[in-house]
């Protein structure tokens, strides 16, 4: 299994923005992608304007299966306007 942590920081009047485009990314990604064990969204209790993303992929075909969508690809271009700087992206292993 493969975990991904994504920080993402998107400026503070734009919030709710994103979260709608995220999440309507999250909803597709659990319809279609059968190796994303988990995908989930969170907001930073202490930090506004941060968000941080959950996941874990059955393999490394699947995260790749990931990150070549049409809908991934198109969602990070809608929420390009709404950030507040790149991504911050750290890849896992799991230990098992």
């Amino acid at each position: 299994m493969i975990g991904v942590v994504a920080i993402l920081k998107v400026q503070p009047d734009k919030a709710a923005d994103f979260e709608k485009v995220f999440l309507d990314l999250a909803a597709k990604v659990k319809a279609n992608e059968p190796g994303c064990i988990a995908y989930q969204l969170t907001r930073s209790r202490a930090e506004p304007g941060t968000y941080k993303v959950l996941e874990l992929y059955a393999s490394e075909d699947a995260l790749k299966a990931h990150g070549g969508s049409d809908y991934f690809k198109a969602a990070g271009a809608a929420m390009g306007p709404f950030m507040a700087g790149r991504p911050e992206i750290e890849y896992l292993d799991a230990v098992e």
